[in-house]
């Protein structure tokens, strides 16, 4: 089974775009941020970030894990050269609570980076190198900190198609 996706772009002058999502999701592309006009890269770099932010948050609970919170930061280095694509990622996942554990921390984003987010996916397969990394600090009775790397993901990487379970 595919899905579909699409939306509309309305230009509004000069590099200026309203969209229009399918779902009726609404934002402007343009270069004025003082408006809240949206840039086409940035937005591919955060919704990595929440692409796999929503894996994450889910397998997380799924592993019972308790959360006080989430946070990610993303980074993108952008080549200069044309076509500026994004060349290198940097995510990195902040997660604190009473009941997290590294191993669980790391599970969840290695399982996020190498089966779960499209948008991981198409990145790792184009020329982007995506660090995942993490910080996990433990706040309850046995407090401690830990932080470290994952998995690196891409270029060129095209993952398998995962058979959907049932």
């Amino acid at each position: 089974m595919s899905r579909t996706r699409r939306a509309e772009l309305t230009n509004l002058g000069g590099m200026r775009f309203a969209v229009r999502t399918g779902t009726g999701r609404e934002l402007v592309f343009g270069d004025d941020p003082l408006v809240n006009e949206q840039s086409p890269v940035e937005l591919v770099a955060a919704a990595l970030a929440a692409c796999s932010g929503m894996d994450v948050a889910s397998i997380l609970v799924k592993k019972r894990q308790v959360v006080e919170s989430y946070r990610i930061s993303v980074e993108a280095v952008q080549r200069d050269e044309y076509p500026q694509v994004l060349t290198r990622i940097d995510v990195v996942h902040e997660v604190a609570g009473p009941d997290v554990t590294e191993a669980a921390v790391r599970r969840c984003i290695e399982l996020s980076a190498t089966k779960y987010c499209p948008v991981n996916a198409m990145l790792s397969a184009g020329k982007a190198e995506v660090h995942h990394r993490y910080r996990v600090r433990g706040t309850g009775p046995n407090p401690f900190e830990a932080e470290g790397e994952v998995i690196v993901t891409g270029p060129g990487m095209l993952p398998e198609p995962v058979a959907e379970p049932g």
